[in-house]
């Protein structure tokens, strides 16, 4: 484990690093801008989704990323006329969207503002009821893609911000401003597995120095401008694994994820099912082991696991491999492309 800390705004923020440095190998609607911007949200692997949870009349379930609600819409459809849904968000504009599109719900659908790593006060407080089925959509919602106010696109002009909660102090633009050059290699390869990432933190040095990087298109520009060209993939824009490395700072999204799929299947009705949906290798490596060691006795197959492993198994396996989507869906939906459901039921 490798720490630092980082001082913004008179505050210190921790930032830490699990497993190896750069130089060993890898082990809706939105008035954000001052204008109305229709946002098209389109949620992945839905069918998959509908399938594997079961919705049905009278069930209880739970949405612990609901975003822009269109998961959280078919279950209570399919789960009419007297299923439940809680619906969570640490994201206060996407749960304002949310709550718009469900309020035909009514009742049936209970929104809370929240972070599902705290899904057991979350628990408590609301007194959530044994569930039917658990969804984790750990995506990006297209209100945070596509308003450029947002900061997480390189598609779209923005301030470079990248805060899924804006009562959050630390920006991406405080990461680029202030880390030393080795302090940013070693964040974009580990968060990001970018094997550029020494040349991309220099170039962001570099550039620093002459004016400061606080927008979107800057960030783009300057990782476009340090992978050679002969290296640049048409497959994924060169900015996509440096702004997922940022992303993942600003929002310690890797943080307590393992807790919060164990959370989530201690909600579990004997026969409920827990289902994560994941878009990189770093949230699908922490799904596959924690749930690899929730459905085993004794010894977690990694210590990754460790603070999770039961005593008895908790969980069946449904998935042996992941659920990918589609060609049809891909092409519909290319934010669909890296998504990988798992799938597991409480014993």
């Amino acid at each position: 484990m490798w720490n630092w800390e980082f001082e913004a705004e008179g505050r210190i923020f921790p930032i830490s690093f699990a497993g190896s440095r750069l130089d060993e190998p890898p082990g809706a609607f939105s008035m954000s801008s001052g204008r109305l911007e229709i946002i098209h949200h389109t949620p992945v692997l839905l069918e998959e989704v509908l399938y594997w949870l079961r919705p049905h009349s009278g069930g209880s379930y739970l949405d612990a990323t609901v975003g822009l609600g269109g998961h959280a819409e078919e279950i209570l459809k399919q789960s009419s006329p007297e299923g439940l849904l809680y619906g969570l968000d640490w994201d206060g504009d996407a749960l304002d969207r949310a709550r718009s599109g469900l309020q035909a719900f009514g009742k049936r659908a209970i929104l809370i503002r929240g972070d599902f790593k705290d899904l057991e006060e979350i628990k408590e407080k609301h007194r959530i009821p044994e569930l039917d089925g658990i969804l984790f959509d750990l995506g990006l919602s297209a209100l945070q893609l596509e308003v450029g106010a947002r900061g997480f696109s390189f598609s779209r002009e923005g301030p470079l911000d990248m805060r899924m909660d804006q009562h959050l102090n630390l920006k991406a633009a405080d990461l680029v401003k202030r880390l030393s050059e080795r302090e940013l290699a070693d964040l974009l390869w580990q968060f990001g597995e970018e094997r550029w990432a020494k040349r991309i933190a220099r170039k962001i040095v570099e550039s620093r120095e002459r004016e400061e990087i606080a927008s979107t298109r800057q960030l783009a520009e300057i990782c476009v401008r340090a992978i050679p060209a002969k290296y640049r993939t048409y497959r994924i824009h060169p900015a996509t694994r440096t702004f997922q490395a940022l992303r993942i700072a600003v929002n310690r999204e890797l943080e307590g994820l393992e807790e919060a799929i164990q959370a989530g299947v201690d909600l579990l009705r004997p026969k409920g099912r827990v289902a994560v949906i994941s878009y990189h290798s770093l949230e699908d490596r922490i799904v596959k082991r924690t749930l690899l060691s929730l459905s085993k006795r004794g010894e977690p197959p990694s210590a990754v696991s460790a603070r999770v492993s039961p005593k008895q198994p908790k969980v069946l396996l449904l998935t042996k491999k992941p659920v990918t989507p589609g060609a049809q869906e891909v092409e519909a939906n290319p934010r669909s492309r890296s998504a990988k459901l798992r799938v597991a039921e409480g014993i």
